[in-house]
């Protein structure tokens, strides 16, 4: 996966899951670069594509902020359910399966349940 796509997966995530909330400010693009390394185009790239998908808004001078939020689920019941998960997981990898097995077990279930 590209990297800018996975900085975009990874705001789109943190917004999900609630640890960015609208107002929020993102890193600056130097602040990214120094953290991972990616090349500064490359989180430009991403910061225009959740500008362009309605998430985040740039304000010249002042940074890249949070216009929206994604889902809508209560923070507790999210942080009841990533618990359980984590002891699922830690379950399948005790019985020896490794991540990308577990990745498809999920992406079973979630196809199964929009049919």
């Amino acid at each position: 996966m590209p990297a800018y796509l996975q900085l975009v997966r990874q705001v789109r995530e943190a917004l999900r899951l609630g640890w960015l909330k609208p107002g929020d400010r993102l890193p600056t693009v130097r602040e990214v670069v120094r953290a991972s390394g990616v090349n500064a185009n490359t989180v430009l790239k991403a910061y225009r594509e959740l500008e362009l998908s309605g998430l985040v808004e740039a304000r010249q001078g002042s940074g890249t902020f949070v216009k929206a939020s994604l889902g809508s689920a209560d923070p507790h019941i999210m942080a009841e359910l990533r618990e359980r998960l984590a002891g699922w997981v830690k379950q399948a990898h005790a019985a020896g399966l490794e991540d990308e097995d577990v990745r498809a077990l999920l992406r079973i279930v979630l196809a199964e349940r929009e049919k």
